[in-house]
């Protein structure tokens, strides 16, 4: 038997003995067909515009991929089921591995596909949500509980803010606004708490103060609100309003 078949039947087996698992056979094998196709047109002679989208598409397979993975480890630790552990091997081998992060016992954001479909068409039809992926990768991953506690180098944090202001300068609406919003205000009392000099650090007070203020008046019936008083009082014990 060859080895392709050997592999489809061990995993259809190991399917029907965990019904449960979130990564079937079949899920698997799509997500493999997929992460192939786009992986050859990112490596093509392609427009720049077609090869974003191929690094795009693979970012956005890898992160719904994650998603499944992580909600199997918080349940049970680890992950289940021999689907799901085939396909981490076969992204790897194929070089579209997923990121695991040993410190919080998770995969993280796979950002540098997003980096690259910007790079390669920052106008491009899927940069607002390119970008919008990796504001919430680099800054959902850069902290554990506490989001003022991340400790990422500044140049770091210099470039979660200057991403969260081009996204901002592109009108999105909806969710996506509320969500730049709301990270952007915890960016910019970050900064306001950490940036090199103290010129820099009071600018971002003053800016995160304007964004939590905005963040109330815009979403006062969003879950999220309740941050906006916290970050308020961090601020009025480091830069006391005038």
């Amino acid at each position: 038997m060859k080895r392709s078949a050997v592999v489809a039947a061990a995993l259809l087996t190991a399917a029907a003995a965990h019904a449960h698992d979130l990564i079937t056979a079949e899920s698997a094998d799509r997500y493999l067909q997929q992460a192939s196709k786009w992986q050859a047109l990112a490596t093509s002679s392609a427009s720049a515009v077609g090869r974003a989208e191929s690094q795009y598409r693979i970012g956005t397979l890898l992160d719904e991929i994650r998603e499944l993975l992580n909600r199997d480890l918080a349940a049970h630790g680890k992950v289940q089921g021999l689907p799901s552990n085939y396909l981490l091997a076969e992204l790897q081998r194929h070089g579209t591995p997923l990121v695991w992060s040993a410190q919080q016992r998770r995969y993280s954001a796979n950002t540098p596909y997003f980096e690259q479909a910007l790079a390669l068409a920052p106008r491009g039809p899927h940069a607002a949500d390119a970008g919008l992926r990796l504001l919430q990768g680099g800054f959902y991953d850069s902290f554990e509980t506490d989001p003022l506690a991340a400790d990422e180098p500044w140049p770091q944090l210099a470039r979660q803010l200057a991403l969260a202001e081009d996204l901002l300068a592109r009108q999105l609406q909806g969710e996506a606004r509320e969500e730049i919003e709301f990270i952007g205000a915890i960016l910019h009392t970050r900064a306001s708490l950490r940036a090199p000099d103290v010129a820099t650090r009071r600018s971002h007070g003053r800016k995160a103060r304007a964004m939590i203020s905005a963040f109330k008046a815009r979403h006062p019936d969003s879950l999220r609100s309740a941050v906006m008083p916290i970050l308020g009082a961090v601020l009025d014990k480091n830069w006391p309003a005038p």
